[in-house]
């Protein structure tokens, strides 16, 4: 079964780095642009990253520009989402979004996907 693997979650202090990793697995991100989603409990999924196809365009939310930064290599079949920085509201479920389309769609909406990982979690704790 094609699926996206989210990985490189887990616990870190405020001021802090972690580096989030999305694989498709039997499924190519080559062609279509790839989003990063975060969930905290109780609220809605936000859009929080998201590079097109080629990577020649990225999207941030207001809460992460400046301090997250995410890449795509397409040899190795992934996106990642390097998190700079972090602050305590950071903290939630990640998940990586495969679109159907190859741009960051405007707006951003989860209908759009197609494609989602199972989320990996980021706690950000002093």
């Amino acid at each position: 079964q094609s699926q996206l693997v989210e990985s490189g979650g887990g616990l870190v202090q405020p001021g802090g780095s972690l580096r989030l990793s999305c694989l498709g697995d039997r499924l190519t991100l080559k062609f279509r642009s790839i989003a990063w989603f975060r969930q905290v409990s109780g609220k809605e999924r936000e859009g929080i990253a998201c590079i097109s196809a080629g990577g020649g365009s990225t999207r941030y939310a207001d809460a992460v520009r400046g301090r997250f930064t995410i890449s795509r290599d397409d040899a190795k079949n992934t996106v990642d989402l390097q998190m700079n920085s972090l602050k305590l509201e950071d903290t939630g479920t990640y998940f990586c979004a495969r679109d159907v389309i190859s741009a960051c769609r405007e707006p951003w909406d989860t209908a759009g996907y197609a494609n989602w990982g199972q989320g990996t979690r980021v706690a950000v704790s002093s």
